[in-house]
């Protein structure tokens, strides 16, 4: 069975939300393993605010490339098909080329870090008409008057919540939903090893 992607808790956990609605996207629940919950809570949330408190001040980067590593490894060695790839910096774009829109064309996720009044990870899950189907944990059911070509969709609560045109994520200033410097991007890619499609079977997208 699969479960609906869910909001953020906090102020602070995007991070972890959005790998775990990473994984609650491409796997049943069934198959999910408490050891996996368990790791990605405890490697995220690693940034203290300015008051000191653990986990104040979201997740880092360095804990995001960790991670990624680590679902990597762990799909190696145990029985969830789970495969991760970590992108930074100028890998970091959507476009024809884009490993970002190919891991979407092929029936993966990809986690990454853009700009929603400070930096904020969200899940994207798909493409349609040029546009992007994104998960943002950060519970806002409101139309953004600001944004009238940014969709917000509750209808599909075990995919998307928004629908947000591609031109929107290649800015480099700190923009709404935009990745933002080239310096500060980073996206992890994930897949189902079973249910991923291979790129020969996805080449007509590149022609």
């Amino acid at each position: 069975m699969k479960n609906p992607l869910h909001y953020q808790v906090s102020e602070f956990d995007c991070g972890p939300t959005t790998v775990l609605n990473a994984l609650s996207y491409l796997f049943q629940r069934e198959d999910l393993p408490a050891e996996l919950v368990r790791n990605i809570m405890i490697y995220c949330l690693d940034c203290y605010n300015e008051e000191g408190r653990p986990g104040g001040n979201g997740t880092s980067r360095a804990a995001m490339m960790f991670l990624s590593n680590w679902l990597n490894g762990f799909g190696k060695v145990s029985k969830l098909p789970v495969s991760s790839r970590y992108l930074s910096g100028k890998s970091v774009y959507m476009g024809q080329e884009s490993q970002i829109n190919d891991a979407l064309r092929r029936g993966g996720v990809a986690v990454v870090r853009l700009y929603y009044d400070e930096e904020h990870y969200v899940l994207l899950t798909g493409i349609e008409d040029k546009r992007i189907l994104m998960f943002d944990p950060y519970y806002e059911p409101e139309p953004f008057k600001e944004y009238p070509d940014i969709e917000v969709d509750q209808d599909h609560p075990f995919s998307y919540n928004r629908k947000v045109p591609e031109a929107y994520f290649n800015k480099e200033n700190l923009s709404f939903y935009a990745f933002g410097p080239y310096e500060l991007r980073e996206a992890v890619l994930l897949f189902n090893e079973r249910t991923a499609l291979t790129s020969e079977h996805t080449i007509e997208y590149f022609i």
